[in-house]
């Protein structure tokens, strides 16, 4: 179970402590983009995303990191100045393992943010690097996401039984 707990969990991408993953030694930023960054549907990333990135940009490095397809990716990233890696294939490792290449980082300064316990925390725990949860965006989600959905709930079920979390308490 310990696999599917995160390291953090926040709200949202606008609540997470970045100086404290700073003072943490973390440079490189991984983000989901469906329901972490943007709704599913949305094409261009609202104005609060775009400024949060440029900010973040002015300190970290940072990455959209998708099991999506390259070309809806390119044009979210457009936006700002992040590069991407498309069709992750996460919770495997191998987009992270592109990243880590990319960027010459050590697993311990790299860290994963998105929604979901069965692609980005247990993709970031099988790869070594800190994960953070934050509660999906939207309740839309593409059909192979809304399997990994019930798997998940099944998963936080069992871990709010054992006391390991609960969905609602955030940490850091």
């Amino acid at each position: 179970m310990e696999k599917f707990r995160p390291n953090s969990y926040y709200p949202s991408i606008h609540d997470i402590n970045y100086d404290g993953l700073y003072n943490q030694k973390i440079r490189c930023l991984m983000f989901d983009l469906d329901n972490t960054l943007a709704l599913i549907d949305e094409g261009v990333p609202p104005q609060k995303v775009i400024d949060l990135m440029k900010k973040l940009n002015e300190r970290f490095d940072t990455y959209i990191i998708s099991n999506n397809s390259q070309k809806r990716i390119a044009k979210f990233c457009s936006n700002f100045d992040s590069r991407f890696v498309a069709f992750a294939l996460k919770p495997l490792s191998k987009g992270f393992k592109t990243i880590e290449k990319m960027g010459n980082y050590r697993r311990d300064e790299m860290c994963i943010i998105g929604d979901q316990l069965l692609t980005d925390v247990l993709g970031g725990k099988r790869f070594g690097c800190h994960t953070i949860l934050v509660d999906p965006l939207g309740k839309k989600d593409l059909k192979v996401t809304s399997l990994n959905r019930l798997i998940e709930r099944k998963l936080m079920k069992r871990m709010t039984k054992k006391g390991i979390w609960k969905r609602g308490e955030y940490y850091e």
